[in-house]
């Protein structure tokens, strides 16, 4: 006769439940991971959120003394921002626009579902009806000097296959950075969009190195992992200076 174990096992399987034990094995979600880091020492000044939608609780929840910088080109977004930064330190702010490599303007693909919206190109295969609409474009370096924000820095961006972009204009920012958190695609799913080894080369070749993978999903088209997000790290950083096993 089974366990009540594995009776318990076998039918959380049955209704597509997984359950493990925190701390053993790869950690899956975002607040596990910034709790890692906290414990290694990751203590930012300013959390720099580019491409904010509706949020990214979790980031600030992990770190609640830090001053905010959100960046969200929609403008649907708005009222949330302001509650945003009413909620936060003195100091935070949010600014409507894209990031970007220069200061200008582009054209955006706005998503019926919002979160999905590009400026990287037409979203494929979805069928999506996209409105185009011209939006401010600023460099984070900019942002955070005309809001006078100090770091060390946490740098988030989930943009749509556009973090090339945001990353040519944040060099200044990413100096005083400790962790980078990047949402990356593996496949093209906007046109022109980089792909996961077009943004890790990118750290790489700026002195970054993958220090965890976590959260994803699968398209639907075949359940193929479409997105995952991956936390970096200073390769000259203190997270990196130590290369033993044990």
């Amino acid at each position: 006769m089974p366990s009540l174990a594995a009776t318990a096992r076998a039918m959380l399987d049955r209704a597509g439940i997984e359950v493990r034990r925190r701390g053993r094995g790869p950690r899956r979600t975002l607040p596990e991971v910034l709790a890692h880091y906290r414990r290694l020492g990751v203590a930012p000044a300013t959390v720099v959120d580019v491409g904010v939608a509706a949020g990214t609780p979790e980031l600030y929840d992990a770190f609640p003394a830090a001053r905010r910088l959100l960046i969200e080109p929609l403008n649907e977004w708005e009222a949330g921002l302001r509650d945003l930064v009413a909620a936060a330190p003195d100091g935070s702010a949010y600014e409507l626009c894209a990031a970007g490599g220069q200061t200008g303007e582009l054209e955006i693909g706005v998503h019926r579902v919002l979160a999905c919206s590009s400026v990287a190109g037409t979203r494929r295969g979805d069928d999506a009806e996209v409105e185009r609409r011209v939006v401010p474009v600023r460099r984070v370096d900019d942002l955070v000097a005309a809001h006078a924000l100090e770091g060390p820095f946490l740098l988030k961006a989930d943009v749509e296959g556009a973090e090339l972009q945001v990353l040519a204009g944040a060099a200044a920012t990413l100096a005083r950075t400790q962790l980078a958190l990047l949402e990356v695609s593996l496949f093209a799913l906007n046109e022109g969009a980089a792909q996961l080894a077009d943004v890790v080369g990118w750290m790489a070749a700026h002195g970054w190195a993958v220090a965890d993978l976590y959260h994803g999903h699968l398209r639907p088209l075949d359940g193929q992992l479409a997105q995952l997000d991956i936390a970096f790290a200073r390769e000259d950083g203190p997270l990196r200076a130590d290369h033993r096993y044990a």
